[in-house]
């Protein structure tokens, strides 16, 4: 079985190989991960390491490190003598884990799945338990692992709907991968029902909840608050419609919301965060072609330029748009009125905001049915429905901040989970 997947995998490499050097030549895309994933320039990072257990902890990108910091924190204070390797696989991660895994000891790219590379970084790296987070399954290094006497523990682990389907159409290679893996513990019942059926030991399975709820709530500050608000030049009177984690067709739905919202409250100022930065320009390009030329940039302020009478700013900065919620009056979630099955909801409640969002949210139903519960999530069809809510909300501000501030208390009722998760990792040192 490993062999036949080695082979696809070695095939997959040479086909995609010439695409990732013309993205690095081209684009610089990919340029500082290349070599380290495959075990290059990583070894003075674990030179640095002193006595003590190793812990392994991979995180694939933003989301992934958003669960991981809690419970990385927890973990730390409860086994200080712990020496904690933090990776991740995409160069949005890697930035992210800078400013929020305060607590590792090296920090390095996850390798490709190659049996060589597994090998030599397994070497380097020396762990006594490997951690992933969430649901990434590599089973050359799986199985690596195993053949060392590593510990593998999976974390925080969710299946969205759309992984689930394509774990069962393979499930008779997922069943063999999953024998490799020591424990895993689960954020749901739904989520641990779906590891079962795809074929992990139901012995091995636990639920434990959500640590992306613990690094939310104690993220949330009033000092946070007071510093984005300087950077975006917030001026009192100003509402602010934050439309987060957009994909391509949802700015367009944005934007004839935001010109309709114009018209009801001219003080209305657009805060646009497309998924993925380097859609920033072309974001800027579509806001200029509907007659919404007052645009500006975070990197343009950042670099020194305040913001001044723009009306829409688009933020092509990664890892600011927990920071940015903090400003919103009213928020789109994107991800949703497009089949890309959501994005994460948690960050605006955790800052008292009432959310909207289109139906596609699969990934995140748990969180969805949460705060459409106490009236903090709203589901919309289109623009139409869109702007019909944003509207009904701010004519009964009372009504908003009620909305608000019960989407709050779900987050804050939900905290304790990363302090079980790094309960669940030290009882396996």
């Amino acid at each position: 079985m490993y062999f036949f997947y080695n082979v696809i995998l070695l095939l997959a490499a040479a086909v995609g190989l010439p695409y990732f050097l013309f993205k690095i030549v081209f684009t610089g895309k990919y340029r500082k991960s290349f070599v380290p994933k495959f075990g290059g320039r990583q070894a003075k990072k674990f030179s640095r390491l002193k006595e003590g257990p190793r812990i392994w902890i991979h995180a694939v990108s933003v989301g992934e490190v958003t669960a991981a910091a809690p419970i990385t924190s927890s973990l730390k204070a409860k086994k200080p003598n712990a020496q904690i390797i933090f990776s991740t696989s995409t160069e949005t991660g890697q930035e992210m884990a800078r400013k929020f895994i305060k607590k590792a000891d090296a920090l390095i790219y996850y390798p490709l799945d190659a049996p060589w590379v597994v090998r030599k970084m397994l070497d380097l790296a020396s762990p006594d338990i490997f951690v992933l987070v969430e649901t990434e399954l590599w089973p050359n290094f799986l199985q690596q692992c195993v053949k060392r006497g590593v510990k593998t523990l999976m974390v925080n682990g969710r299946i969205s709907p759309r992984s689930y389907k394509r774990y069962r159409r393979t499930r008779w290679f997922w069943r063999r991968v999953l024998k490799d893996l020591s424990a895993a513990a689960m954020i749901s019942e739904i989520d641990a029902e779906r590891l079962r059926d795809i074929g992990m030991d139901p012995a091995k399975i636990s639920i434990l909840g959500n640590a992306k709820y613990d690094g939310l709530a104690s993220a949330v500050s009033p000092r946070l608050h007071e510093e984005i608000s300087k950077r975006f030049g917030a001026r009192v009177g100003e509402k602010f419609f934050v439309a987060g984690s957009t994909h391509e067709g949802e700015e367009k739905v944005v934007v004839d919301v935001y010109r309709k919202l114009l018209e009801r409250y001219p003080e209305m100022k657009l805060i646009l965060v497309p998924r993925h930065v380097e859609r920033a320009t072309d974001v800027v390009e579509l806001l200029r072609r509907e007659n919404l030329p007052d645009v500006i940039t975070l990197s343009e302020m950042s670099a020194g330029r305040p913001r001044r009478d723009e009306r829409v700013v688009v933020v092509d900065v990664i890892g600011e748009l927990f920071k940015v919620y903090a400003l919103a009056d009213v928020v789109f979630c994107g991800g949703s009125l497009v089949p890309k099955g959501g994005q994460n909801i948690l960050e605006a409640a955790a800052w008292g905001k009432v959310i909207f969002y289109g139906p596609s949210m699969e990934d995140f139903s748990r969180e969805k049915a949460l705060l459409e519960e106490v009236g903090c999530g709203n589901t919309v069809r289109d623009a139409g429905e869109l702007l019909e809510g944003i509207t009904a909300l701010l004519d009964r501000p009372e009504e908003l901040r009620a909305r608000g501030e019960r989407g709050r208390e779900v987050v804050l009722a939900n905290i304790g989970a990363a302090a079980r998760y790094a309960d669940f990792i030290a009882n396996h040192l």
